[in-house]
């Protein structure tokens, strides 16, 4: 977690340290890099058009956990889900002012870059009214609940409701219906293992405290399945996925993608099904020993698999937007990167949510050999 609370910092901001370094050095040698209006994200591949609604939701009961005198705990959540027919508004990726505090270090790309992102959804659309699985998303720590939008608009094109939390003040920028906008409070923090702990720990009471009121009898409620609910966690919020789980047992199946845990060693068993998915670089049995010491206290259904040629942010949108906005990136295509993401992490919640066979996650798979399974199959339940 720790490893992964230093990186967040810069990858959230489009790169990791050494990226933005060698951003600069090209800049340098080869003079301001050209960029383009906007930047574009993957079309989703399932069968239904997808809206998206923005839910501003307080929590009374609790004070910011990072900002007491904030007052009560806000949340601004992103809700995908699909519809009858698209709408006609398109729906917005990040505001102005949130565009302008992520590519902050990065004087040659256009303040309002992100802002005019293409995205798939629109905001006028109408819902399917039938009931449906539905997954809770977790952003890393200080990105944007955004830049999860690739995942989320293909899981809502194939039928699920997928809503993506924004951890106020964990977050480069978030802007509430009022027009403010905060930034990352919590990344003034030392980053300890303590640290991790309590970013988990706050991030759990958070998620649950949404499944609460989307699970209301009234307004979305009406549309959730509360037999097939979900956790989706990237970095940060890959640690507090399997917590989640453990807290609250209305989430069934949970996926870590690229997240230390923290602790390093869990206390007891770890419910499962469980789909851990990283970096090849760090996430090995040889790697993060976080993941080797989870790893035998799953209990039940699990997978543990590793992409080649990704860095963490790989695993987000901004495998696409980098380089569209002329930063480096790693070996592997931005765009197989999200492909690999949204298949396997779809085929997870199909299996384990809608019961579905999926034999992708029982092997390795010769259209993916980016993808390694750990450890060695013969030896997987």
């Amino acid at each position: 977690m720790k490893r992964h609370l230093i990186v967040a910092l810069g990858v959230a901001l489009l790169a990791t340290p050494t990226v933005q370094a060698q951003a600069q050095a090209e800049t340098a040698r080869t003079g301001p890099l050209q960029t383009t209006a906007g930047t574009s994200l993957p079309a989703p591949t399932g069968k239904y058009p997808v809206g998206l609604a923005s839910l501003h939701l307080v929590d009374t009961d609790r004070p910011d956990p990072w900002v007491p005198q904030d007052g009560p705990r806000q949340l601004m959540v992103s809700l995908w889900y699909p519809a009858m027919k698209a709408g006609t508004r398109a729906a917005p990726y990040v505001t102005p002012q949130e565009s302008a505090l992520i590519v902050k270090p990065y004087p040659n790309v256009p303040a309002d870059t992100l802002a005019k992102t293409r995205t798939y959804a629109t905001v006028d659309a109408k819902p399917l009214t039938r009931s449906l699985p539905l997954v809770l998303v977790s952003p890393g720590f200080s990105f944007p609940r955004a830049t999860m939008t690739s995942l989320a608009e293909d899981l809502a094109s194939k039928g699920y409701l997928v809503a993506a939390v924004e951890h106020t003040y964990e977050s480069a920028a978030t802007t509430f219906p009022d027009g403010r906008t905060t930034t990352c409070a919590a990344c003034a923090g030392a980053n300890t293992e303590e640290r991790g702990a309590a970013i988990a720990k706050s991030r759990v009471i958070d998620l649950s405290f949404v499944l609460d009121r989307l699970t209301a009898k009234s307004g979305w409620g009406r549309l959730v399945d509360r037999s097939r609910i979900g956790v989706v966690g990237f970095s940060a919020g890959g640690n507090a996925a399997p917590q989640l789980m453990a807290a609250d047992k209305r989430v069934r199946a949970g996926v870590n993608l690229d997240g230390s845990y923290n602790p390093k060693q869990p206390t007891g068993t770890v419910r499962g099904p469980l789909l851990m998915m990283g970096t090849k670089e760090n996430h090995t049995p040889a790697g993060d020993v976080s993941w080797v010491n989870w790893w035998p206290k799953v209990n039940g259904w699990k997978r543990w698999l590793s992409v080649a040629d990704t860095d963490h942010a790989s695993f987000t949108d901004y495998a696409v937007i980098r380089p569209q906005v002329g930063l480096p990136a790693p070996a592997l295509d931005g765009e197989r990167a999200v492909s690999i993401t949204r298949t396997y992490v779809g085929a997870f919640l199909d299996r384990h949510l809608r019961q579905q066979r999926e034999p992708l996650l029982d092997k390795p798979s010769k259209d993916f050999p980016e993808v390694t399974f750990w450890p060695e199959p013969a030896s997987r339940r």
